[in-house]
C-alpha cells in the first residue's frame, strides 16, 4: 500500500448541511453583500467564502449605489441564495413592509415563493442594538404571513428564547455591535443563548450575527457550538476582501470541526503528555 493515498471520510456530523426552516446547505458561512467598494471586488469575495447564501438589503438606498447601479448587476443568481434583510428598519411595522418588498424582489428575480428574510428592527442609530420588542412583534406578523424568520437580536438569551417562541425560525444573536469588529463579547451568552434555543430541539439553527473583525472571531463563534455566522463588514472592509473572505471560510470550517471533537478541558496546572513511569533522572555529576 505504498505510496497509496488514502482518504478518510469526513464524520458525517461533521458533513451535515445547515438546515434553515425549508432551506439546505453545505456552507455554514453567510455574506452580506453591502460595504464593498465596487461590484467585481464584491463578486470576487463572494467566490473566495463560497458563499450559498448571500444577504441584501432591501431598502433602495442600500440596494443600488449612488450611480444608481443596483449590486444584484454583479450577483450570480444562478449561483448564490438570496436573503432578502431588513437592514435600516427602526419599527415593526417598517421592517414588515420591507420584508414584503424582499419577498417581491425574489419574485422577480425568477424565485416565486422564497418568503424568508432576516428580520433587524434596530433600537437605534448610533448603537445599532436591536429592539427586542419590536423584534417579536414584527416576528409574529411575519410568521403569520408565511415566512420563514431568521431574526437578529442581542446576546440575551431570554429575549432569543421569546423570539423563537414567537415563530423564528432560525435566531441570530449579536457577537458584538453591527460593524463593530470586536468579535464574540461574551461567549457565556452566547452559550446561554444556544442552551435556551436548542433545549427540546438540538437541530434548531443559531447563527452568530454581528461583529465579527477577524478569523479568529468566526472560529471562536463556531467553537461555543452556533450553527453559522453571518458576517459583511470583516469582509468588505478589509484591506484585502478577497483573501480574508477565504480566511473567514477556513475559519468557519475549522471551528466547526473543533466543537465537534471536542476540546480538552482547561487545566490550571501542566498535565505531561508522555508518561512519567520508566524515566531514569539524570543527576548533574553522576
Amino acid at each position: 500500500m505504498s505510496g497509496v493515498e488514502v482518504k478518510v471520510a469526513p464524520p458525517m456530523s461533521a458533513a451535515a448541511p445547515l438546515v434553515i426552516g425549508s432551506r439546505s446547505f453545505t456552507n455554514r458561512l453567510i455574506v452580506g453583500t453591502g460595504k464593498y467598494r465596487d461590484g467585481p471586488t464584491m463578486a470576487a469575495a463572494l467566490e473566495a467564502a463560497a458563499a450559498q447564501v448571500v444577504t441584501v438589503a432591501v431598502r433602495r438606498e442600500r440596494l443600488f449605489n449612488e450611480r444608481g447601479e443596483s449590486l444584484l448587476s454583479s450577483l450570480d443568481l444562478r449561483r448564490y441564495t438570496v436573503l432578502p434583510n431588513t437592514a435600516g428598519c427602526f419599527t415593526p411595522g417598517d421592517a414588515v413592509r420591507v420584508a414584503e418588498l424582499g419577498r417581491e424582489l425574489l419574485d422577480q428575480l425568477g424565485n416565486p415563493g422564497a418568503n424568508w428574510v432576516k428580520l433587524e428592527v434596530l433600537g437605534d442609530k448610533k448603537t445599532l442594538l436591536p429592539d427586542p420588542v419590536g423584534t417579536i412583534e414584527a416576528t409574529r406578523t411575519l410568521v403569520a404571513g408565511g415566512f420563514e424568520v431568521l431574526a437578529y437580536t442581542s446576546d440575551d438569551p431570554i429575549c432569543a428564547a421569546r423570539i423563537k417562541d414567537a415563530g423564528a425560525t432560525a435566531v441570530m444573536p449579536a457577537g458584538s455591535p453591527i460593524g463593530s469588529g470586536q468579535g464574540v463579547l461574551n461567549p457565556n451568552n452566547v452559550v446561554l443563548c444556544l442552551e435556551a434555543l436548542k433545549l427540546g430541539d438540538p437541530h434548531y439553527p443559531v447563527i452568530v450575527d454581528a461583529g465579527v473583525g477577524a478569523a479568529s472571531d468566526v472560529a471562536a463563534a463556531m467553537e461555543l457550538g452556533a450553527d453559522g455566522v453571518l458576517l459583511n463588514t470583516a469582509v468588505a472592509h478589509a484591506r484585502d476582501p478577497v483573501l480574508m473572505a477565504s480566511a473567514m471560510r477556513h475559519a468557519c470550517i475549522a471551528g466547526r470541526e473543533s466543537y465537534l471533537a471536542g476540546r480538552i478541558p482547561r487545566r490550571l496546572h501542566a498535565s505531561a503528555s508522555s508518561p512519567w513511569e520508566g524515566v531514569v533522572s539524570y543527576v548533574p555529576g553522576e
